[in-house]
C-alpha cells in the first residue's frame, strides 16, 4: 500500500515539475505577471509539503531554500531575471533527478543541493533581498537597524481550520500531524487536539486515528496556500478554512467566537447570558455545546490575545475549490484494456461469420448486437487514451532555449495545432525522433544572428512545431526559417559515398532522402549536438515503426520543413476488406475517398504498375496492386479502385474486389516482413486467417514519384 501511494506522489510530482518547466520559461518572457509567479511558488510549496509527508526528506529541505526564494520574489522584495529562471530551471533539474533516485539520494546529488541552496542565497543578497532566518525575530525583541529597510509584509489573516481525518487515515500512508505541524509552519498557530473518540487502552487499534483537530492560524499566506497543505487528503477525511470575520480590534468574547463558530444560536446565548454561571459551562450542562468546543473556543480568544490584540486585516481570497470528476489509472491498464477489446473484435468476427455460413437469425441478430457494443467500448477507450499533442511541444521550449544560449542563437519556439490529440501510445514514442529533428534545427538550420542579418533576415530564428489532422493520420511539421538544405552539396556527399552515381536524375525529394541514409552528414564540422543527417536515420526508423512517414521540403534561405504522418492509434481501426487473387487487403477507411469500378480511361501510362482512370472528369494516376505484388491469378473482368486524398489530389488503388468495412485489431508483423513496402501491419479475420493491412500512404508516395517523373 505504502509503495503505490509513493507511486501516486511520485507521478503528481512529476506533472508539476512539467508544468513548471513551463510556467517558468513563460515566466522569462513575462517577469511581471504576478499569477505566474503565484503559481510557481505553490508548485514548490506543494512539491516540499508532500515530499515531508511521504518522507523525501531531502528533497523537502532543498525545494524549501527554493521556496524561500520565491517568497520574497512573490512579495515583490526580488526581481524576477534571467538568472533567476536559470536557477529555477536547475532547481527543477535536480528535483527530478532527486524524484528518480528515491530514498537513496546519492552524495553527489547532496552536494548539488547545497551548491544551487548556496547559489540562490547569493542571488537573493544580491538583488536586494534577506535570508529568511533574518526575518525571523522571537517576541519582545527590537528588530535589529539592518531590517529598518526591509520591505513591510503584507497584513496577516486569520483562519479557523477544522481538520477532521478519517479514522483509517494512517493506513492510506498519510500521517496527520505532519499536517498540523506544516500549518504551524505556515505562521503563528494555536492547536486545539480533540480526543473525545479516543478508547480505553485495551480496545485502541494502533494503526486508526482517533484525533481531530482545530488549528487557528494568523498568516500572510493565502487560502489557497492552506488549501495546498491537504492536496494529498484522502475523500474519506475533511477539512473546512474559515476566515475569522470578527472584528480584530475587539475583545473576542467567548460568547462572540461561539456565534461566529455557529456553534451557538445569538438567540440561544442571550437567553442563556441572564444565568450567573460561567457562560462555557452553562452551554455544557445544556447539553447545546460540547466540552471540546468550549476548549477550541477559549483557544481561540487565546490565541487573539496572544497577539495582542494585533489585526488581522486584509482581503483574503475565497476561492472554493471545484472538485475534479476525474480518476488516475495506470497506462499499463489501459493498454489492457484495448488488448481485451480487440480480442472482443476477433471473437465477434468469428461470431459474425459463423452467422453468416450457419444462417440462423438470432444469431445474425446476437453478432449485431455485439458488433455495435464492441464499437462503442472502442471508441470509448480509444478516446480515453487519446492525449493533446501540446504535452509533447511544450517539452521542447526548454530544449530551443538552452540550445539557443549555448550557441549564442536567438530562436522563438512557435507551437500550432497543440489541441490535436493523438494516442498516448504514438506521442510517448514521438518524443525521440522530434527531439533529434528540433536539435538539427536549431544547431545546422537556424544560421548565426550576425549572418542572418547580413541575408536581410530578422536576427532571431523561428522554429515551428505544428500538428493537424489528416484523414486517420497527424501531419507534425518541424519547420524552421534558416538556410535551408544544400541540394548540391546531398548530392555531392551521396556520389562521394556510392549511394548515387553521377548518372542518376533524381527529383528534389529523392536527393533530400539521402540524409537519412545511416552516417550521412554533409557538415564539415561534427557538433556535440547535433549534425545535418547524423541519426536522422534512427529518426526515420523511428517513424517507420509507427507505421508513419517522413518527408522534407525545403528552399534555399527560406529554411526546411520535415514532415510526419503519424497514424492516430496503434491499438484498432475501421478497415476496409479487399482482395485480389486469394489475398485479403485492409485498407483503413479513414484514408479512403471513394469506392468505384475501375475502368482504364484517361491518358496512356507506359507503366503497367501506374496506370491512369477518370474520376468525376479528372485523370488519376493509380497503383495496380495486382502488377505490384505480383499475383499470378487470373485478373477479374471488373477490377475495382479504392481513391485516396493525398496532399498533391486523388490517387486509385487497384484491386479485384472490395469485400466491405472490417473492424480491424491491429497485429505487428513480424521482423522478416518489417521491410515490406506497401504493408504496415496485419489483422486476423473472422475464419482465422490473416489479412495485411496496406500502408496507403507508402503507395500514394510511389505514385506521387511516378508523377513527377512522367512530367520530367
Amino acid at each position: 500500500m505504502l509503495d503505490q501511494i509513493s507511486s501516486v506522489f511520485l507521478e503528481e510530482a512529476g506533472e508539476l515539475l512539467e508544468n513548471l518547466e513551463d510556467q517558468l520559461l513563460t515566466l522569462e518572457n513575462n517577469p511581471t505577471d504576478l499569477e505566474t509567479i503565484g503559481a510557481v511558488f505553490r508548485a514548490m510549496h506543494t512539491i516540499k509539503g508532500s515530499s515531508a509527508m511521504f518522507g523525501f526528506t531531502a528533497i523537502s529541505e532543498f525545494t524549501h531554500e527554493v521556496e524561500s526564494a520565491m517568497d520574497q520574489v512573490r512579495n515583490g522584495i526580488v526581481p524576477v531575471t534571467s538568472e533567476l529562471i536559470g536557477l529555477l530551471l536547475n532547481a527543477r533539474d535536480h528535483i527530478r533527478s532527486m524524484l528518480d533516485a528515491g530514498q537513496d539520494v546519492s552524495s553527489e546529488q547532496t552536494a548539488n543541493s547545497q551548491s544551487l541552496i548556496l547559489a540562490f542565497k547569493t542571488f537573493v543578497a544580491q538583488n536586494g533581498g534577506t535570508q529568511p532566518e533574518d526575518l525571523i525575530l522571537s517576541a519582545g525583541n527590537t528588530p535589529p537597524e539592518s531590517l529598518n529597510t526591509v520591505k513591510q509584509e503584507k497584513p496577516a489573516d486569520t483562519y479557523r481550520i477544522k481538520f477532521r481525518p478519517c479514522k483509517q487515515i494512517m493506513q492510506n500512508g498519510t500521517r496527520p500531524e505532519l499536517l498540523v505541524k506544516e500549518l504551524t509552519e505556515l505562521g503563528t498557530a494555536t492547536v486545539v487536539a480533540f480526543n473525545e473518540d479516543l478508547p480505553a487502552l485495551s480496545k485502541m487499534d494502533p494503526e486508526l486515528c482517533y484525533f481531530s483537530w482545530d488549528i487557528i492560524l494568523t498568516t500572510t499566506k493565502s487560502k489557497n496556500d492552506i488549501d495546498d497543505v491537504f492536496i494529498f487528503l484522502d475523500s474519506e477525511s475533511t477539512f473546512t478554512v474559515d476566515k475569522i470575520q470578527l472584528d480584530p480590534d475587539g475583545s473576542h468574547r467567548i460568547g462572540e467566537i461561539l456565534v461566529d463558530r455557529n456553534d451557538v444560536s445569538k438567540k440561544e446565548l442571550d437567553s442563556i447570558m441572564q444565568e450567573h454561571k460561567q457562560l462555557g459551562q452553562i452551554l455544557v450542562d445544556k447539553q447545546l455545546i460540547s466540552e471540546q468546543q468550549v476548549k477550541s473556543a477559549l483557544a481561540e480568544q487565546q490565541h487573539f490575545k496572544a497577539l495582542n490584540n494585533e489585526s488581522a486585516s486584509g482581503q483574503g481570497s475565497q476561492t472554493s475549490g471545484v472538485l475534479q470528476q476525474s480518476i488516475r489509472v495506470s497506462s499499463e491498464k489501459l493498454d489492457q484494456l484495448v488488448d481485451l477489446i480487440g480480442e472482443l473484435v476477433t471473437f465477434n468476427a468469428r461470431l459474425e461469420q459463423l452467422a453468416i455460413e450457419k444462417n440462423i437469425p438470432v444469431l445474425k441478430n446476437l453478432s449485431e448486437q455485439c458488433e455495435r457494443l464492441a464499437v462503442s467500448l472502442r471508441d470509448t477507450s480509444m478516446e480515453i487514451r487519446m492525449l493533446p499533442i501540446g504535452t509533447l511541444f511544450t517539452r521542447f521550449k526548454r530544449t530551443i532555449r538552452d540550445l539557443s544560449d549555448q550557441l549564442g542563437k536567438k530562436i522563438d519556439l512557435q507551437i500550432e495545432g497543440a489541441e490535436t490529440e493523438l494516442d498516448k501510445t504514438v506521442i510517448e514514442k514521438l518524443n525521440d525522433p522530434l527531439l533529434h529533428l528540433v536539435r538539427n534545427s536549431v544547431d545546422h538550420g537556424i544560421e548565426m544572428p550576425v549572418e542572418r542579418a547580413a541575408k536581410g533576415k530578422d536576427a532571431q530564428g523561428t522554429v515551428t512545431l505544428s500538428a493537424r489532422h489528416q484523414g486517420g493520420v497527424v501531419i507534425i511539421t518541424i519547420k524552421d526559417d534558416g538556410a535551408g538544405l544544400n541540394k548540391e552539396r546531398i548530392r555531392q556527399k551521396g556520389i562521394e559515398k556510392g549511394l548515387i552515381s553521377m548518372d542518376d536524375n533524381l527529383s528534389d525529394s529523392e536527393i533530400f532522402h539521402l540524409i537519412f541514409q545511416p552516417g550521412f552528414s554533409t557538415a564539415k564540422q561534427v557538433s556535440n549536438i547535433s549534425g545535418r543527417g547524423v541519426g536522422l536515420d534512427v529518426v526515420k526508423k523511428d517513424i517507420l515503426s509507427l507505421g508513419g512517414s517522413v518527408s522534407i521540403e525545403s528552399e534555399p534561405g527560406q529554411g526546411t520543413s520535415f514532415i510526419l504522418k503519424i497514424p492516430l492509434t496503434l491499438a484498432i481501426i475501421d478497415g476496409m476488406l479487399t482482395q485480389i487473387g486469394n489475398t485479403k487487403y485492409i485498407i483503413p477507411v479513414n484514408a479512403i475517398s471513394e469506392c468505384l469500378f475501375y475502368s482504364q480511361l484517361g491518358r496512356k501510362s507506359s507503366d503497367s504498375l501506374f496506370p491512369h482512370t477518370e474520376v468525376h472528369g479528372k485523370d488519376v494516376t493509380c497503383i495496380d496492386l495486382r502488377t505490384y505484388f505480383n499475383i499470378p491469378d487470373p485478373r477479374p473482368s471488373k477490377p475495382e479502385i479504392v481513391t485516396i486524398n493525398t496532399q498533391d489530389g486523388v490517387a486509385g488503388i487497384v484491386v479485384d474486389k472490395i469485400l466491405g468495412t472490417h473492424q480491424t485489431v491491429i497485429k505487428p508483423l513480424g521482423k522478416l516482413y518489417q521491410n515490406c513496402l506497401g504493408i504496415s501491419n496485419s489483422t486476423i479475420l473472422g475464419d482465422g486467417s490473416v489479412a495485411l493491412i496496406l500502408d496507403v500512404y507508402k503507395l500514394t508516395d510511389m505514385i506521387e514519384t511516378s508523377r513527377e517523373k512522367g512530367k520530367k
